[in-house]
């Protein structure tokens, strides 16, 4: 495996492609449209899975390919292969002029250009043996087994992934890209007697194997995991009904961007199938509830130098004191709609055309102690871990299953409870905010988020929160 942090090595250099050809090939394919580019990636990809003892897969890839897209008003012409061949790219440009009108058109205004960088280019596959990294997860096995005898069973992985990206449009416009992402998971099984409970941490970011994978990180992973399934071993039936509930720091966000985040992306508002669609300008959350999509944090999961249509990241208020005051937008939606492209469009790859997508989306912090939430509460659930979700994105409702909850019991955390899930409506649930704390949390950077049947890597957040009135689906009786 060699280290090619140089985009043209692959594109050009040690394709069949030619530089100044494929510009010809992108100015003659959206001559006439509204807007388009030749988005152009090369990825290498690793993932090792640990289990019962012994390495259960290990798995390399590497993949390479473009895109290419014109757009035209509303309708789009989209061609990809995993050919980076002059003669591909000619059929791509057959397929993409197909969508002329004959109508008049003037090429979309280039995105900006930065000198930002969020993170490294170094290539994380490169920086650790393969040895090495087999070893170290046997010793995350090994030091999980002796950690507790309740122990049954063990699972850890690791997945690294470098992308190399270039975005071409029509006159010479330019911009390159590589992004590294590495992540750990870690999981564990106990039982004691019949019963078996499980436990789970993960984390991860834009950097390379030597920031995630030191022994002070996967340790205290394992001590996480083990942490939650020993609390879930304690569990009682979950209650069911109508009550206020306290949403931990951090993962928790996962609600925010299922049961909101969705609703805020342009493509739904301006199709009109967001329960936020027309509303803009308008109350939406209780005062004091800010939420911001922010793609441009360094070496966090959901980041982004540019997006995927080669518009830089940044940070975008979507509800501000609650009000609801902006959309992410990808480039056609934000010409459609007469606003702003924010940065926020993306695809799984290169075959896959971009769209409105989430980067890091959190809730800001307010400035009341989280201890305090907790103690203003009488009967009521502190969640503080999800799992699954389900959303309806054209009227906001939601289910989500809590992995980590507990009772509430004058203003005292009670026993944990298992089989609990939040029922709601995501435009509804931001009105029922009371309490905002001054705790705002990331996720450790495991966030993945599936749209249009694409996944990209997210990043989710929030501080404390107490929400007045949500319903939860038990399992008591």
């Amino acid at each position: 495996m060699t280290d090619m942090t140089n985009s043209d090595s692959h594109f050009f250099s040690e394709s069949e492609l030619d530089s100044l050809r494929t510009q010809r090939i992108v100015d003659e394919s959206l001559h006439g449209m509204d807007d388009g580019e030749l988005y152009l990636q090369y990825a290498q990809s690793e993932s090792f899975s640990f289990d019962d003892g012994r390495l259960k897969s290990a798995a390399y890839d590497t993949t390479k390919g473009f895109g290419l897209r014109s757009v035209q008003g509303e309708v789009t012409g989209y061609a990809h292969s995993s050919s980076l061949t002059e003669d591909a790219l000619l059929r791509a440009k057959a397929t993409v002029q197909s969508i002329a009108s004959g109508k008049s058109a003037t090429l979309a205004i280039h995105p900006r250009g930065t000198n930002e960088k969020l993170y490294s280019e170094e290539n994380p596959l490169l920086g650790m043996g393969f040895k090495d990294k087999i070893r170290l997860l046997e010793d995350i096995d090994a030091f999980a087994r002796a950690r507790d005898p309740k122990i049954c069973q063990v699972s850890s992985s690791i997945t690294g992934e470098w992308q190399t990206v270039e975005i071409i449009r029509p006159g010479g416009h330019r911009v390159r890209d590589v992004r590294p992402l590495v992540r750990l998971n870690v999981s564990v099984v106990v039982r004691d007697g019949d019963r078996m409970e499980s436990g789970y941490q993960g984390a991860g970011g834009r950097y390379d194997y030597s920031q995630l994978l030191t022994e002070e990180n996967w340790k205290g992973q394992v001590d996480e995991a083990l942490r939650q399934a020993l609390v879930n071993l304690d569990s009682i039936a979950a209650p069911a009904g109508e009550m206020d509930v306290v949403l931990g720091p951090g993962w928790p966000g996962v609600l925010l961007h299922e049961a909101i985040g969705h609703g805020l992306e342009g493509d739904f508002n301006r199709k009109g199938t967001s329960a936020f669609a027309g509303l803009m300008g308008q109350q939406v959350a209780a005062k004091g509830v800010t939420v911001v999509d922010n793609g441009a944090m360094e070496n966090r999961r959901g980041s982004l130098t540019f997006d995927d249509e080669g518009t830089p990241t940044g940070c975008t208020t979507l509800i501000e004191d609650g009000i609801l005051v902006n959309y992410m937008q990808d480039r056609m939606n934000a010409r459609l709609m007469g606003a702003r492209a924010t940065g926020n469009g993306r695809r799984q790859s290169y075959a896959h055309q971009p769209m409105p997508r989430m980067t890091n989306t959190y809730m800001l912090a307010g400035e009341q102690d989280p201890q305090e939430i907790l103690e203003g509460v009488k009967d009521g659930l502190y969640a503080v871990n999800f799992g699954g979700g389900q959303v309806d994105i054209t009227n906001g409702k939601f289910v989500f299953s809590c992995t980590e909850a507990y009772l509430i019991k004058n203003g005292k955390i009670g026993a944990p409870v298992k089989g609990a899930t939040l029922i709601g409506n995501g435009a509804d649930v931001l009105t029922k905010v009371a309490a905002i704390g001054n705790d705002l949390e990331l996720d450790s950077g495991v966030g993945i988020c599936g749209k249009g049947g694409q996944s990209v890597p997210v990043g989710v957040g929030q501080p404390t929160l107490r929400v007045n009135g949500l319903t939860i689906g038990g399992t008591e009786g």
